[in-house]
């Protein structure tokens, strides 16, 4: 019973520093995306292709999570954008004091997009609020069909789901319909994309959406 109540506590004092990061993000105008997924199912590579996108139009930023290394940061920074990378040292998650903490290496006053890639996890990751707007899920058709209901907590509170390496589908036992039948079980709400960022496919869709989600956090701001 003691662990319970300090995990409560715990998390409770992450939510207020999320809470803190939010009303940032609301004031500035800033659209924040949560990247999170499995080790290995492509958050890297759509955080490069999102880029890609996105740039010519939009100031991005990004955060990258990593136990160790900054490999996944010097592969983002050849892209022109600016880059933080935060080392976890063992934790399997970033939390909102750690974003919090790296907001200080941006100007937020210029800046449209913020895109956190999380560590790669499907369990904790999903139990912490940073204050994104978006949590994303990216879920490739290589990890199997089974995954929603294995960890229903990542598909209740993500936002949107990427499935993933849809190339891949022909040499591969996985059904992209039972998952987002599973998903939507679990969250109604639920926005998905199915794509292949190595190949390029369905990323027009994808595109768009984050266009309009981006443009309204900013007409929001232009509003007052």
């Amino acid at each position: 019973m003691k662990q319970i109540e300090i995990k409560k506590d715990i998390l409770s004092a992450h939510e207020m520093l999320a809470q803190e990061n939010r009303e940032l993000f609301e004031r500035k105008g800033t659209f924040v995306l949560n990247l999170m997924s499995s080790p290995g199912a492509g958050k890297t590579t759509l955080l490069e292709r999102t880029i890609e996108l996105l740039k010519d139009t939009f100031s991005l930023a990004v955060i990258e999570g990593d136990i160790a290394t900054s490999y996944d940061a010097e592969r983002i920074s050849s892209l022109g954008v600016k880059v933080v990378q935060i080392n976890t040292g063992g934790a399997c998650h970033l939390d909102s004091a750690m974003i919090k903490n790296a907001l200080a290496e941006f100007s937020a006053d210029r800046l449209d997009v913020l895109i956190i890639e999380n560590v790669g996890n499907l369990v904790c990751p999903a139990e912490f609020n940073l204050g994104e707007d978006a949590k994303v899920m990216i879920l490739s058709v290589t990890e199997g069909e089974d995954k929603p209901f294995k960890y229903p907590l990542m598909f209740r509170i993500a936002r949107v789901l990427i499935i993933n390496k849809v190339d891949l589908l022909p040499y591969i036992d996985c059904s992209t319909k039972r998952i987002i039948r599973d998903a939507i079980s679990l969250n109604p709400d639920l926005k998905i994309f199915e794509m292949s960022c190595t190949k390029k496919i369905g990323l027009n869709l994808w595109k768009e959406w984050l266009k309009e989600e981006i443009n309204k956090k900013k007409y929001k701001i232009i509003a007052r």
